[in-house]
């Protein structure tokens, strides 16, 4: 990986310019309150604007407005995380997969493996997989019979990808994760359950990135089904025959229940449960440890559940809620008697 790089061409990178020294060298990034003058960082929280006075950063990504009061080096555009982002793509220190298939590699006569393709010692190919250009395998990867890996995509370490499973372009999933485990389904026989077969699977779109240890499990009869660029956090569970649409951003600890249809550019939050066999339109976010137990049919945000609060206020409310029933009656005794 080339280092440094100039606040000059880190500027290029994202379509905006420097204010200060073109020619000052960066290798990393760092947060305002820790970065050296080797480092680059950013302010795009106004919490944090108290610490770009006294930052020892060899620059600073800001916006127009912040850059007139800053006396550093600037890269001044218009959406600084956005540039953070960008720019650490550039500057990213973690290790890259190296093209080369190991020895130590179990892998099926029959699979089908692209050009430029890394797979590490461990890993297993089963029969009849189609893995394309460009794809890194890391070790204790288990790729079932049948499966399709695209371009581009990035498996870590321990990741299972069940038979038949689809993966488009420049998937990412990180260690742990299971994609195309059975589906939930059972049926009761007078108290025992009888096993459903899940004889569908899983299909995820290009430039989706799954987080560790989440869970996507494999359709009843029709797919489960990951749209495009959707981002899903760590030790999330995705039950059978949901579909996520595009842009979508699933955080840590959601659990959602089998057959839900969630839109495009949804954001669902950390430890929000979705009952199964409803609709969440496109444009909706659903705030931290929220319950939704029916369909959402308009773009908003939606919140349920009771924020903390010290102990003896949080007691105080709850004998207080415990008496809504005789409040509700005697209200509606007082109305009853004052119509009379």
């Amino acid at each position: 990986m080339r280092m440094p790089y100039s606040l000059l061409e880190l500027a290029k990178h994202i379509g905006g310019h420097v204010v200060g020294d073109n020619d000052h060298q960066i290798s990393s990034m760092a947060t305002l309150a820790s970065a050296n003058n080797e480092q680059l960082s950013f302010l795009s929280n106004s919490k944090y604007a108290s610490e770009l006075e006294n930052t020892q950063a060899g620059g600073v990504i800001l916006n127009e407005a912040q850059a007139k009061a800053y006396k550093g080096n600037a890269i001044v555009c218009q959406n600084p995380y956005l540039g953070y982002a960008l720019i650490s793509q550039l500057l990213d220190p973690s290790p890259k997969p190296q093209p080369g298939i190991s020895k130590l590699a179990n892998i099926h006569d029959s699979a089908k493996l692209g050009e430029n393709v890394s797979i590490a010692a461990g890993a297993y190919i089963s029969e009849e997989v189609t893995i394309g250009d460009n794809v890194s395998i890391s070790s204790g990867v288990f790729i079932g019979p049948g499966a399709r890996i695209g371009d581009g995509c990035h498996l870590r370490a321990n990741v299972s990808i069940y038979h038949h499973v689809i993966l488009d372009k420049n998937v990412s999933i990180h260690s742990g994760t299971v994609v195309g485990s059975d589906g939930f389904g059972y049926a009761n026989d007078k108290g025992a359950w009888i096993k459903i077969p899940q004889t569908g699977s899983v299909r995820i779109g290009a430039n989706t990135e799954i987080g560790a240890n989440a869970c996507i499990d494999r359709g009843a009869l029709d797919d489960t089904v990951i749209g495009k660029n959707c981002i899903i956090d760590n030790l999330v569970q995705i039950a059978h025959n949901c579909v996520i649409g595009d842009y979508s951003c699933i955080c840590g600890h959601t659990g959602i229940a089998g057959s839900v249809s969630i839109g495009k550019h949804v954001v669902i939050a950390g430890s929000v449960g979705i009952n199964g066999h409803i609709n969440i339109c496109d444009n909706v976010q659903v705030t931290g440890f929220s319950m939704v137990t029916k369909s959402i049919t308009e773009p908003g945000v939606y919140s349920s559940g009771i924020p903390v609060s010290p102990t003896r206020e949080w007691q105080k409310n709850t004998v207080k809620l415990r008496n809504i029933d005789k409040l509700y009656e005697r209200v509606k005794s007082l109305e009853r008697q004052a119509k009379v």
